[in-house]
């Protein structure tokens, strides 16, 4: 049975944590506040920041202590073995931990119907956990934009709505946010090459870049996204709905576990 308890048994969501090394030799689990406030406040649910290395945890333990999980953005990359491809130096840094960790548990939330969120990076383990591949520089694809965040700026012009996603006619994101068409951020280098079988892309940038994803005859909640809707998510139109439709499911496995428990 799960020990960790929320005030009014608030649903719990496993933020993923990303390794950062601070001082040049201090090694932390860390994730951004953004993520956290999204979570406790829009989704309502309670947050807590998961160490992603298999060394201290197990997909397993994780799947029986969260009731839903928010793949979040991250640095490095997934590492290109993950899709059958060689490294180069066009795939940056990666963090081969949240690989072992991250990928796995996708494929079983999708199994189970436990609900998952995928922002950016987590975005892209989606589509590598369940058989995609990533193009490992999409500016410099013909007829792409650099998708890429600006080099200087202030966090609110960092994050500033910089290009539309449009969505397909009665798909699940233009039923969720009443709209064909919206405007995102925009913070990532790689993006989808190949859209794994079940990986359907239900939204695209004026590019072409596949920006909003779900996944094919899933029991649960699987909306996942290129850009980031943590950022101003209590006041954005896009954001709202995704993490309050996100913490729904996650209230409803909550609610759905407790009933077989009992």
């Amino acid at each position: 049975m799960r020990e960790v308890r929320g005030k009014g048994n608030r649903p719990v969501v496993g933020i993923i944590g990303n390794s950062h090394v601070i001082n040049a030799d201090f090694h932390v689990h860390a994730g951004a506040k953004i993520n956290t406030e999204a979570v406790s406040q829009v989704a309502g649910c309670l947050p807590l920041i998961l160490p992603t290395d298999p060394r201290f945890v197990s997909v397993e333990e994780l799947l029986e202590l969260c009731d839903g999980f928010l793949l979040t953005g991250g640095r490095p990359n997934v590492h290109p073995n993950e899709y059958g491809e060689d490294e180069t130096p066009a795939h940056g840094s990666f963090d081969r931990s949240r690989d072992a960790i991250t990928l796995p548990l996708v494929r079983a939330c999708v199994e189970r119907g436990q609900p998952f969120l995928g922002i950016c990076r987590g975005f892209q383990e989606v589509n590598v956990a369940l058989g995609g591949t990533l193009h490992p520089e999409i500016r410099e694809l013909p007829g792409r934009m650099n998708h890429r965040m600006p080099p200087d700026g202030t966090l609110d012009e960092v994050f500033a709505l910089r290009h539309a996603v449009s969505f397909a006619d009665g798909g699940p994101f233009h039923r969720l946010l009443g709209a064909r068409e919206v405007m995102t951020n925009t913070l990532h280098g790689q993006g989808i090459a190949k859209a794994a079988p079940r990986v359907v892309v239900d939204g695209v940038a004026p590019d072409g870049t596949p920006e909003a994803i779900y996944v094919k005859d899933a029991p649960g909640f699987t909306l996942s996204v290129q850009w980031h809707p943590e950022w101003n998510a209590a006041q954005d139109p896009v954001s709202r709905p995704l993490f309050q439709a996100f913490g729904g499911a996650a209230a409803d496995w909550a609610k759905a576990r407790a009933k077989q428990s009992a």
